[in-house]
């Protein structure tokens, strides 16, 4: 599922599927670029013992991620991100031999990039998809973001910065309401305009306004593009809450710890504060953890290991059937295992062996 490919073609395959999984569900923030996410909510992302993955432009000024993927082309994204090693990188194979930004430098070569196949057929019941198949394409980097990092082995996925709604300016929506029209926080930004058209507002007076907020980066679109937008996020919304029951089935469990966002009336919420509180309880306090004596005398270990025993199960199975483990060192079995043994041997008769020695 996950590969690396030279310039002349040459892949080899990389096994990282659910190399960060633990025996808890594993942390990670999911970082989109919607305009909630402001340096205050960075630094508190940051400070917290969880890996970021970013998509696209998000975290841009804010904060470096751990992970990263995009969907769109190459040329969009910066030069920094494709050659930062510390920065686990997932682009579609597609891109490979697109060249970095601002460089000759081709993108299947830069370190920490592994290259990804997605699969445009699979459907809500099968979300997010299982062992080593393609990354479920539904043509949204926020879904191919999730898929990833359920991948890789994280359950328990935050999501911050993924407002995934375009609202009207205030001067539009304040002309609206002068024209009968009041706007609904999560309604589709095309369903708005239609019904100012309808009331009177033409679509070159329409033009003139803008939205709110698009990203928390220096960026933004046309009113068209906004609004075509904004409809894509109300489509990818959907897609997550048709597909609830599968990933509640796969262990997958998506907070969303954006305000406002129009997630929130399909997943659970947690503020960002009270999810980085979540983290550090299974995680530790690196800040609270002490260094003075650990150097010093063994310590006795934890009492929470009284109560433990590792046992091992009697067997293992196997498609030829099951097999028995060895005993392990000191059980109690290894005499009776030795005597045993000791009487097989002593039921296999001696046979001479002529031997005919030369020089």
């Amino acid at each position: 599922m996950f590969y690396r490919r030279s310039t002349d073609g040459m892949e080899t395959p990389v096994g990282l599927e659910n190399q960060y999984a633990g025996p808890v569900a594993t942390a990670c923030w999911i970082v989109g670029g919607g305009p909630s996410l402001t340096a205050a909510v960075a630094d508190q992302i940051q400070q917290s013992p969880a890996p970021k993955f970013a998509m696209n432009l998000a975290g841009s000024g804010l904060l470096r991620p751990q992970f990263w993927t995009s969907y769109d082309p190459t040329c969009r994204f910066h030069r920094s991100i494709y050659l930062d090693p510390s920065i686990t990188k997932f682009v579609h194979q597609g891109r490979g031999m697109d060249l970095v930004p601002g460089t000759g430098f081709k993108v299947c070569d830069c370190p920490s990039l592994f290259l990804i196949d997605r699969d445009k057929t699979r459907g809500f019941h099968n979300f997010p998809g299982q062992g080593t198949s393609p990354i479920t394409d539904w043509q949204d980097s926020l879904i191919q973001t999730i898929e990833i990092a359920y991948r890789l082995g994280f359950r328990r996925l935050y999501l911050v910065g993924t407002d995934c709604c375009v609202t009207p300016s205030s001067d539009w929506k304040r002309q609206a309401r002068a024209q009968g029209v009041t706007y609904q926080y999560g309604e589709p930004l095309t369903e708005f305009a239609r019904r100012c058209e309808r009331n009177g507002m033409t679509r070159t007076a329409l033009e003139t306004f803008s939205t709110g907020p698009q990203y928390h980066f220096d960026e933004s679109k046309s009113l068209t593009a906004a609004i075509q937008t904004d409809f894509h996020y109300f489509r990818v919304c959907q897609y997550l809450r048709l597909a609830r029951r599968s990933m509640a089935l796969a262990g997958l469990q998506l907070i969303s710890a954006t305000p406002h966002s129009r997630l929130n009336t399909i997943l659970p919420r947690l503020p960002v504060l009270a999810a980085c509180r979540q983290i550090l309880k299974t995680t530790g306090h690196p800040s609270e953890e002490t260094t003075r004596g650990n150097y010093a005398l063994p310590r006795k270990e934890s009492s929470s290991r009284a109560g433990m025993r590792d046992f091992r199960p009697h067997f293992w199975p196997t498609p030829e059937g099951p097999v028995r483990i060895p005993p392990a060192p000191g059980d109690r079995t290894k005499s009776k295992a030795k005597s045993s043994l000791r009487a097989a041997l002593a039921q296999i008769p001696d046979i001479p062996i002529p031997l005919n020695e030369e020089g």
